[in-house]
């Protein structure tokens, strides 16, 4: 059950359930770490697993301030701290993974003892050469009129093109979830986010690292999965087959025996 803690000057929702090696799991944009509940259950029986909410998501305080990726990280270290928790596995899905490129370039390698990229290329943002990155400043000022008009809408697109084979089920849960974030906070993460670029950051990466793909390129290529485990050195790529933006819930069982694999090397 989560529960309620003062990060910083916000107060977060946490799940942190187990003990052993700790795993901590961080969501993506505009969602929530109800996400991961399949790695909860999974993962809790040999690990202590931590799942936040980051500030603006999911049941933690929307505030209206402290709404960038580096600041999200400080968050989790702070929380971290809090908690007792040092050099965790950290897996990052979509502006997740971002947020632990930051927790790593500002923390440094002692403070994880691996890194799960999931289904995140280094930048959203189509900058000149790069092929991985689907916003142009018109669709970044095109997502953020609607969000502001018809967030609903929005997210009905999103969720659908977050999952291989959309069903109605998932994507009512899912799109409840996204639906918890207030507009002013999605847009203002979502600006911040698409304006970061992570490709240089790649190759300065020492900390053992696992990169993990959806085959189904709806919403991001798994060429980009090939892009980062290129670059970022010693890095190993999965991809699966049956998922798009989701694999973690969409094929967890093979996902989740990806990590567990990936720790007991670094063991």
């Amino acid at each position: 059950m989560a529960q309620q803690l003062r990060v910083n000057d916000v107060m977060l929702s946490v799940e942190d359930e187990g003990s052993g090696s700790p795993i901590v799991f961080i969501h993506g944009w505009s969602m929530s770490g109800r996400f991961f509940r399949r790695q909860l259950e999974y993962f809790r029986a040999k690990h202590r697993v931590v799942i936040p909410d980051l500030r603006g998501h999911g049941r933690s305080e929307k505030v209206l301030h402290g709404h960038t990726v580096p600041n999200y990280a400080d968050d989790v270290r702070a929380l971290l701290d809090d908690l007792g928790i040092r050099r965790p596995v950290l897996a990052g899905w979509s502006m997740g993974a971002m947020v632990a490129f930051e927790f790593l370039r500002a923390f440094g390698a002692d403070s994880i003892a691996g890194l799960v990229i999931v289904d995140q290329p280094p930048s959203d943002f189509a900058w000149d050469g790069y092929e991985f990155g689907p916003m142009t400043v018109e669709a970044l000022r095109e997502m953020n009129v609607q969000i502001q008009l018809d967030q609903a809408a929005v997210v009905d697109e999103f969720t659908r093109l977050m999952l291989h084979r959309p069903d109605e089920q998932t994507i009512s849960w899912m799109r409840s979830e996204i639906l918890e974030v207030p507009p002013a906070i999605a847009s203002t993460i979502l600006v911040d986010q698409t304006l970061r670029d992570y490709r240089e950051f790649l190759q300065q990466i020492n900390v053992p690292t696992l990169v993990l793909f959806g085959e189904d390129d709806k919403l991001t290529s798994p060429q980009a999965g090939e892009y980062i485990a290129n670059r970022v050195p010693g890095a190993s790529l999965r991809t699966f087959p049956e998922s798009s933006h989701c694999p973690f819930w969409e094929e967890s069982d093979s996902f989740n025996h990806a990590i567990a694999d990936f720790i007991t090397g670094l063991a």
